[in-house]
């Protein structure tokens, strides 16, 4: 099994819609990986963070494909 891309604990950066400053936007928001393998990462957020049709997410957890353009490590830049 290859090496997951994201490790649990790891802080990362994910594009996602979430309100800020009281806005809806969909920005860079940080989390924390809780969970990973090899093709997936979850991302707990602080923040309420909504589903990509509006929903909001109770847990406050989305995931993503490791290879997603959504998706980097903590400070990087594109």
């Amino acid at each position: 099994m290859p090496k997951e891309k994201f490790s649990v604990g790891e802080k990362v950066e994910m594009k996602c819609d979430h309100v800020m400053n009281g806005k809806a936007v969909n920005d860079w928001i940080e989390g924390v990986v809780v969970q990973a393998d090899y093709r997936m990462t979850a991302i707990k957020f602080e923040v309420d963070v909504y589903s990509s049709n509006g929903w909001k997410i109770p847990d406050r957890i989305l995931w993503c494909a490791h290879g997603s353009s959504n998706i980097r490590r903590k400070g990087k830049v594109l």
